[in-house]
C-alpha cells in the first residue's frame, strides 16, 4: 500500500516564520529591497508614458517625463488612492485621472485644479523611488531611499563603452518563486529538459563556494552544442568545456572563457511570480561553416532573429519546468526533501540568510522607532487636538 504525501485539501505552503525546513523556508522569502531591481525595458516607457510595476506584492507607478527622465512614485494618489498608473503624464509630471491632482518626481502634490475650500494649498506627499537605466533595462530602489546611492548596481563591463559587446534584453514573466528560477538557471543537472536545443551537455559540478554574499559554481560541461546554435560557436577558439556561475545575490550571472556570458536579474512580484530580465551577451559568433565571425554591425539584427528562434523558444522550456515545480510544491511542500545537488541548497541558504537579515534589520528600526515615539509622547500631557482647516498631511 502506498501512502499519499499530498498535503491535506485546502492546506497552503508555510509562510516563512512557519517553515519547517531549507526548502520551505527558501520558497517563502522574499529579496531584500536594499538593491536595485530590474522592472522594465526601456524603449517600452517612451516620453509622455506611465506603466505599473509591481515589487513582491508593491505597486509603483513609473513615467518618463517630457524631458526623457524617469520617475517612479508609490502606485497610489494621496486622495482617493485609486492608482497613478490609470492617470497621463503632462510635462514631467503624473496626473490622478479622477480629480486631477497632480503629482511631480518625488511625489509630492504640486497642483489641485478644484476649489479648497478655503483652505492653504495642502502639503501631501507620497513615497517616491529611485530609479536607473542601464544595459536597456530600468531599475527601481524599491527600498530605503537614503541607501540607494551606496548600494551599487552591478556594473557589467562588456556592456559598456565603445568595444561593448552585443546584447539585446529577454524578459520572461513566471508563475514560480524567485528561487526556484535561482536554482534553475545555476543547477545544470537538468540538461535533459532542454536535449532539443543543447546549451549545455554532460554536465559535472567541479567548484561550489559560498563567499560572502556570492554563490560560486564551476561545472565542467559541453557549452553551446546544439545542431543549429552550435554553428554559430567558435568551438575552435573558444574553451566550450567548462562554465562559471554565480549567485551574487540578488543577481545571477555566467561566464565561458571570458566569451559567452550572460546577466539574470529577478523582481519578485508575489511569493508565485516573478519577472526575470536575461541579458545574453557575446563578443562574438562565428559565420557557420566559415573561420569567420559575423560583422559587428550586423549582430544586433542578428540577435534579434536568434532571441526569437533559439534564445526565447530555450528559456520557455525553463518557464514551463518551474511554473509546473511551484504547482507540485504548492501540492507536495511536505514531501522529503531530495535535491542531490549540494550548489542547490547553497543557493537558498544564502536566500534564507539574506531574507533574515533584512526582517531582523526592518524589525529593529521599527521597534526603535516604535519606542522614540512612546518616549516623546510620555513626555507630553495627553491631549486630543483640535481639527485643524489647514492640513500638512504626508500621504
Amino acid at each position: 500500500m502506498t501512502t499519499s504525501l499530498r498535503s491535506e485539501s485546502g492546506a497552503q505552503p508555510p509562510r516563512f516564520e512557519q517553515a519547517k525546513n531549507t526548502r520551505q523556508k527558501a520558497r517563502a522569502c522574499g529579496l531584500d529591497p536594499n538593491y536595485w531591481y530590474a522592472v522594465e525595458h526601456s524603449n517600452r516607457v517612451k516620453p509622455g508614458q506611465v506603466v505599473e510595476v509591481v515589487f513582491w506584492k508593491r505597486s509603483i507607478a513609473l513615467f518618463r517625463g517630457q524631458d526623457g527622465v524617469l520617475r517612479a512614485v508609490e502606485n497610489r494618489c494621496a486622495h482617493r488612492q485609486l492608482k497613478l498608473s490609470i492617470g497621463t503624464v503632462e510635462q514631467c509630471n503624473l496626473v490622478c485621472p479622477y480629480h486631477g491632482w497632480v503629482y511631480d518626481g518625488d511625489g509630492r502634490v504640486v497642483d489641485i485644479p478644484h476649489e479648497l475650500f478655503g483652505r492653504k494649498f495642502p502639503k501631501f506627499k507620497i513615497p517616491s523611488v529611485p530609479v536607473k537605466e542601464r544595459y536597456g533595462l530600468i531599475f527601481i530602489f524599491p527600498g530605503d531611499p537614503e541607501r540607494a546611492a551606496s548600494r551599487a548596481l552591478p556594473r557589467i563591463e562588456n556592456l559598456e563603452g565603445p568595444d561593448s559587446w552585443t546584447c539585446i534584453p529577454v524578459d520572461f514573466t513566471w508563475k514560480a518563486h524567485h528561487s526556484m528560477i535561482i536554482d534553475n538557471v545555476s543547477d545544470f543537472t537538468h540538461a535533459y529538459l532542454h536535449r532539443r536545443f543543447r546549451p549545455f551537455t554532460d554536465a559535472k559540478l567541479t567548484r561550489y563556494e559560498t563567499v560572502g554574499d556570492r554563490v560560486h559554481v564551476s561545472y565542467d560541461t559541453k557549452v553551446g552544442r546544439g545542431k543549429l546554435s552550435g554553428l554559430f560557436v567558435d568551438h575552435d577558439n573558444i574553451d566550450t568545456n567548462q562554465m562559471d556561475l554565480c549567485y551574487e545575490y540578488p543577481y545571477q550571472w555566467s561566464n565561458t572563457d571570458d566569451q559567452i556570458k550572460h546577466w539574470l536579474f529577478v523582481l519578485p512580484i508575489d511569493e508565485q511570480t516573478t519577472r526575470a530580465f536575461f541579458l545574453f551577451h557575446f563578443r562574438a559568433l562565428k559565420v557557420p561553416f566559415l573561420p569567420v565571425r559575423i560583422p559587428k554591425a550586423v549582430m544586433i539584427p542578428f540577435m534579434r532573429i536568434a532571441n526569437e528562434m533559439l534564445v526565447k523558444p530555450l528559456l520557455r522550456e525553463d518557464g514551463v519546468a518551474v511554473e509546473a515545480e511551484q504547482e507540485g510544491y504548492n501540492l507536495y511542500f511536505d514531501a522529503p526533501l531530495a535535491e542531490l545537488n549540494p550548489a542547490v541548497k547553497a543557493f537558498q541558504d544564502l536566500t534564507i540568510r539574506k531574507w533574515e537579515a533584512y526582517l531582523e534589520e526592518r524589525d529593529r528600526v521599527a521597534l526603535g522607532a516604535s519606542g522614540a515615539s512612546r518616549s516623546a509622547g510620555s513626555s507630553q500631557p495627553s491631549a486630543r487636538e483640535p481639527l485643524d482647516p489647514q492640513p500638512k498631511v504626508t500621504a
